[in-house]
């Protein structure tokens, strides 16, 4: 993996990251851009503890544009982007309408290639492997930020999961705290902790997994499983099995198996509504064990946490989807109509051939 740093017009930083250690990445961005300003600021619920981030510079985010007009095209023909180079393999840059900025973190944008039709899924294997690289680069490098004390990447795709650009991307968010989500398995793993004597919860459940009908697929290295108490309609949780905390800890066999089991979990998922559905909307997510003073929690390291990944769609079924209704937006209790067991048969009824 070749690295280069370079600057857009506003100043933002953008990386590239390229297979072949011979690209030269030396474009400039023409574009006459202003200094980014941001008004992002974190707010404390005080009845459930928990923060919001408020961005009213968002407002004016770009909106799904014609595909001749996409910012994560690279530059051609005359037409500039927010990638200053006529083509790419992988890359990374600053947000310009943040959710997260200065003090109160930051948000990153990740391109995975610089086809505008294809989707992750289409990657080749390297390809896959080198957004992995990426990926773990970036925790390295916002985890050493003073403000940063979690950080999480992620996919949408799908207008139907509130994606406002069509190319295939992720983004990257560095929390000034530790998320909510992941307070709740810290506290969950200390509490199995401290009931089973020393036992590991995630170790725990892999193990249990593992010896169910829920898998979904397995190597050497990964596997995945539909959850015993799935909250989505198919929804799939992948570990690695050699329990590490974050990216930045795979191992080099590890890392070069996750591109094999990954990109067949997202061809399967575009598969198990049948060929003539729209694209599968899924949200992927990694989660990582917090950074700094939160990584430890009531008897508990960060050595503790298991790094895993999450995917899961929205669709229920040809033609439905699933929305959040009054008892999961309202008490945050989801109503599955889909069971768990069920889910993990599709999927693996669905294997490439």
């Amino acid at each position: 993996m070749k690295k280069t740093s370079t600057r857009l017009a506003d100043g933002r930083e953008l990386i590239y990251y390229d297979l072949r250690d011979d690209i030269v990445r030396d474009a400039a961005d023409h574009r006459p851009l202003d200094r980014t300003v941001t008004t992002s600021e974190i707010r404390r619920d005080p009845l459930l503890g928990d923060s919001v981030a408020v961005a009213s510079h968002r407002q004016g985010r770009t909106y799904h544009p014609p595909a001749d007009e996409c910012p994560l095209c690279p530059t051609r023909d005359g037409r500039l982007s927010e990638i200053p180079d006529s083509s790419y393999d992988v890359v990374v840059f600053e947000n310009r309408f943040p959710s997260l900025a200065g003090d109160s973190g930051r948000c990153e944008v990740v391109c995975f290639t610089s086809d505008h039709d294809a989707s992750f899924a289409d990657l080749t294997e390297d390809q896959a492997r080198l957004v992995l690289d990426a990926w773990t680069d970036r925790t390295s490098e916002l985890s050493q930020l003073p403000a940063v004390e979690q950080v999480f990447c992620f996919e949408n795709r799908g207008a139907e999961i509130g994606v406002t650009l069509g190319h295939p991307h992720g983004q990257i968010y560095a929390y000034p705290f530790t998320t909510p989500r992941t307070a709740l398995m810290l506290r969950s793993l200390a509490a199995h902790k401290e009931a089973t004597g020393g036992d590991n919860l995630f170790d725990d459940v892999l193990a249990r997994e593992l010896a169910g009908e829920r898998v979904v697929l397995e190597g050497e290295h990964w596997a995945a499983f539909v959850p015993h108490a799935a909250h989505w309609p198919y929804e799939v949780h992948l570990y690695p099995k050699r329990r590490v905390p974050d990216l930045l800890a795979l191992g080099e066999a590890a890392r070069t198996e996750f591109a094999q089991v990954y990109l067949e979990l997202l061809r399967r998922f575009d598969r198990i509504f049948g060929t003539g559905e729209p694209p599968t909307p899924y949200i992927a997510a990694w989660h990582q064990a917090p950074f700094g003073a939160s990584a430890e929690f009531d008897g508990v390291t960060r050595d503790d946490f298991a790094l895993h990944l999450e995917l899961f769609t929205i669709r229920r079924t040809p033609g439905k989807l699933k929305f959040l209704a009054g008892s999961e937006s309202g008490m945050n209790v989801f109503i599955n109509d889909v069971p768990p067991e069920r889910a993990a048969e599709r999927l693996r009824e669905v294997a490439s051939s």
